[in-house]
């Protein structure tokens, strides 16, 4: 009986030293934060005060009930917040790749269609004003040339014409031999002579002439058969003059026809290249347009994508600090709630009346 007694007394004593070593933990553990010093604080001031224990428990619960209410509050608020940044990023990265890939398709129409359409719009109206200069060159050359084969034609008409005068002054000179002299047979003889020079070497009337000639320089002019035949021959050669006359003006009346269609034939030609220039134009217009549309388009997608970007960047770092500041706060508050807990351990210890700070 007395060893179970001395057993007994000597587990209490055993059991009170411990419990005394771990208070004296817990004290020292509570006084290493600023928290934990307050409730030591609050617990010093109730036991000095000799106020009811169950109070001092009740207070420190319910700071450990408000502790766990801002933990659970600061875990739904990150949730909520994760969510919405989680939605953000999605959408901020849709926003950009979207924005990219008008940026890339507007980029591959301008390069693939537009601009090569642009250019080859512009070649042509470029080739076309070059048939239409050429067409000019012509016009202004058929003209020049024009006036030169109407001036060659008067001149030709001019020659034949004086010829014509020579010969008629020839027969007026013939018919007024009877017994002529020598005299007036060098006269006509010269009057052939000045016939000939009228008559130009390359003109189908000389061969003729210059046979009149050697006819009129060997003959014996008061036979009247002789003079007979140079009369027939002059007419025929004034025939002759005066067909070739006629030929030369039909010919130049034609030529006059021929040229006049020939410029209109170049003035339609020109007045087509000039509608296909106003048609390419019309298209070269509505292009250049396209190309300023596109072109406006691309960068306002390019602004937008480098804004996307700069958006889901800022997001992320607030995102980021958002996080570290919840860890934080989540660490404090988790911390506290143990601090708080060891406190109402403190609290409902057998006897805290040795709380000191």
């Amino acid at each position: 009986m007395k060893s179970i007694i001395l057993i007994a007394l000597i587990v209490v004593g055993f059991t009170a030293r411990v419990q005394e070593r771990n208070m004296a933990k817990v004290q020292a553990d509570l006084s290493k934060s600023t928290y934990g010093s307050a409730l030591l604080h609050l617990v010093e001031l109730h036991s000095m005060a000799g106020g009811p224990v169950q109070e001092l428990i009740d207070a420190i619960e319910e700071l450990i009930n408000d502790l766990e209410e801002e933990l659970e509050e600061l875990e739904f608020n990150f949730k909520v917040r994760t969510n919405e940044h989680n939605a953000l990023v999605v959408s901020l990265e849709q926003d950009i790749q979207d924005a990219v890939i008008d940026v890339n398709n507007t980029q591959d129409t301008l390069d693939n269609l537009l601009y090569p359409r642009r250019a080859q719009i512009q070649s042509k109206i470029d080739s076309v004003i070059g048939y239409q200069e050429d067409n000019r060159k012509n016009y202004d050359e058929a003209i020049l040339v024009r006036e030169q084969e109407h001036d060659a034609f008067e001149a030709q008409v001019a020659e034949l014409n004086d010829a014509t005068a020579s010969v008629d002054d020839a027969l007026a000179l013939l018919a007024s031999l009877t017994n002529p002299s020598l005299l007036q047979i060098r006269r006509f003889q010269n009057t052939l002579k000045n016939i000939e020079n009228k008559i130009r070497s390359r003109s189908r009337m000389a061969p003729m002439i210059k046979a009149l000639i050697a006819l009129a320089s060997n003959q014996n002019f008061s036979n009247q058969d002789v003079l007979k035949n140079i009369v027939d021959a002059l007419n025929e050669f004034r025939n002759a003059v005066v067909d070739q006359i006629n030929d030369l003006t039909a010919q130049e009346a034609q030529d006059v026809l021929d040229h006049e269609a020939y410029l209109e034939q170049l003035d339609d030609e020109y007045a087509e290249f000039q509608r296909q220039i106003d048609r390419a134009t019309v298209d070269l217009t509505a292009t250049n347009e396209k190309i300023d549309q596109l072109s406006e388009f691309r960068d306002q997608r390019a602004a937008d994508q480098k804004q996307y970007t700069a958006e889901l960047e800022l997001e992320n770092n607030t995102y980021a600090e958002e996080t570290d500041i919840y860890t934080n706060t989540k660490n404090e508050f988790t911390r506290e709630l143990g601090i708080s807990e060891q406190a109402l351990a403190l609290v409902k210890s057998a006897d805290f009346s040795n709380v000191h700070v």
